[in-house]
């Protein structure tokens, strides 16, 4: 494959521009390899434990100023912004299919991410960052303003597998809020977030606000979490396990979106045709390497061989390639380690009595990292597939005979980020969606039509997170909530002069009043 045709869009002249924007002074630097073939793109600057240091400062600085602009001043920036993505769609599409190896559709569909959140909180932040005042606890002569202050500046750590959308959606509702972002992209998957910050600067960010560090997670994680006022963490539970306990120590707050093990279940009196190709998009859409795909579907008995059948001939019929089209339908896995997880996951199921149905190869012949769709059946819990988030395109068929038992099984794990349930009759598959586990659950779909409801907060539940993005929730957990009260008139203590058994009878005929008036 190493006579593909790069896109032109890829300049040397682009790429150094971007990385230059890396905060780096030892000279270390990581080789980003173009996933399709292998090759080198170019040199990304790595950041040293007084670099990430520096990084702080500079957008802490910025962060002074940033925060006295008028929330509108702001925002006039994010609306440049959106436009920006817009017109430069081709070359951050181009950009995430180097980088990652995904297929040109998906590559596509992540770029809309951030133009959907910008769209949201330029709709939402100017009321949710109003001073909201509300009665104090005497009537008329005190009041209580809630005011919503920016953390400082936020730490913000994005994964390989979606850099572009988490590594910018995350940073907007931090920066409309008032506050600085030092972000640590993933080292396979730096450019494109790098050139995001860039349209953000051409949008008229304020110079240093957005700073950006790279290198692995245990060389830089623990200063970037020691110098944050708030972290926003995507990646596996074990890390957010590691970055939740540091921030406790550190007294600031995080939120993390962690792994998922997730279920789909299929009700006897669901549309097939459509339950297929909500199937091909959980299990297979960006190969697999989606936090929220799924990779346990429970199929009613009585339909089971029919679903089975009509989805084993359509992931046959899928098209795989390494190409910077919209032909294949399926790309890469990001890198060769995450192929060689893959394919152990699918030896390990076999060796113990799986049965792949389709799929279960490795294709160089297409790439390095190239790994065909697969079904399996049969799986169990001593299974790595059966029990471990595989990260890659392979799912597990079970049966199920009652709608109790189908529960059961999905909620069958330490897991709790998405989940997708299908049937007919609305109410009765909406019923089913909430006995689910699952910070998000849908019904007739796999994920995009909870994932997108950007008013909505989208998290995981059990081990799958703590916190959440979107919604207010998604803006207003990068602020501090501030409680200014006044007291117009000194009414709150017993004069001086008279018993204090008046001041206790006068206090409380005081709160049956306010009870009966409905007065806090």
């Amino acid at each position: 494959m190493s006579t593909l045709t790069r896109p032109a869009t890829l300049t040397d002249e682009l790429l150094d521009r971007i990385t230059a924007r890396v905060v780096s002074t030892g000279g270390g630097v990581w080789k980003l390899t173009e996933v399709y073939t292998g090759e080198v793109i170019t040199t990304l600057p790595q950041s040293s434990p007084a670099d990430i240091e520096t990084a702080f400062e500079r957008a802490r600085a910025a962060q002074k100023d940033w925060s006295q602009w008028p929330v509108k001043k702001r925002l006039r920036v994010f609306k440049k912004f959106h436009q920006l993505l817009l017109e430069h769609n081709t070359t951050i599409v181009d950009l995430i299919q180097a980088e990652s190896g995904k297929a040109r559709r998906m590559a596509f569909d992540e770029t809309c991410d951030p133009a959907m959140v910008t769209s949201h909180y330029l709709k939402r932040a100017a009321k949710l960052l109003k001073p909201v005042t509300r009665g104090g606890p005497v009537p008329v002569v005190s009041n209580s303003t809630e005011v919503r202050q920016p953390k400082g500046v936020v730490a913000i750590i994005a994964p390989w597998n979606f850099p572009f959308a988490t590594g910018l959606s995350d940073a907007i509702p931090a920066l409309m809020a008032g506050n600085g972002v030092v972000l640590k992209p993933d080292n396979k998957t730096a450019l494109s977030p790098l050139y995001g910050i860039s349209l953000l600067y051409e949008a008229g960010l304020p110079e240093g606000l957005f700073q950006v560090v790279c290198g692995e997670g245990p060389d830089v994680g623990p200063t970037l979490i020691d110098n944050a006022n708030y972290v926003m963490f995507t990646g596996s539970t074990a890390t957010g396990r590691f970055i939740g306990e540091r921030a406790g120590q550190n007294l600031i707050g995080c939120c993390l979106e962690l792994g998922g093990k997730n279920p789909m279940i299929v009700l006897p009196d669901a549309n097939l045709d459509e339950v297929v190709t909500g199937a091909l998009f959980g299990g297979f859409g960006n190969t697999g390497q989606i936090c929220m795909h799924i990779e346990r579907m429970y199929i009613h008995d009585s339909i089971y061989d029919d679903f089975k059948n009509r989805f084993v001939a359509a992931t046959k019929a899928l098209r795989l390639g390494a190409s910077y089209d919209y032909e294949p339908e399926v790309g890469s896995l990001v890198s060769v380690d995450q192929k060689d997880r893959v394919a152990s996951h699918v030896a390990d199921a076999v060796e113990k009595g799986a049965t792949v149905l389709v799929g279960g190869r490795e294709r160089p012949d297409l790439g390095p990292a190239f790994y065909e769709p697969t079904i399996l059946e049969g799986v169990t819990k001593d299974m790595l597939a059966g029990e471990c988030e595989t990260f890659g395109p392979v799912v597990a068929l079970h049966r199920y005979s009652t709608i109790d038992e189908a529960v059961a099984l999905a909620n069958d794990t330490d897991y709790g980020l998405n989940a997708s349930v299908w049937g007919g009759d609305l109410k009765k598959a909406t019923d089913v969606a909430r006995r689910i586990e699952a910070g998000n659950v849908n019904v007739n779909d796999i994920l995009a039509t909870a994932y997108a409801a950007k008013g909505s907060p989208s998290g995981g539940v059990k081990q799958s997170g703590v916190g959440a993005r979107h919604g207010d929730q998604g803006l207003l957990k990068y602020t501090d909530g501030i409680n200014l009260a006044v007291l117009k008139k000194q009414v709150l203590n017993a004069p001086a002069d008279e018993p204090f058994e008046k001041h206790v009878d006068q206090t409380l005929k005081g709160l049956a009043m306010m009870r009966k008036l409905g007065i806090r």
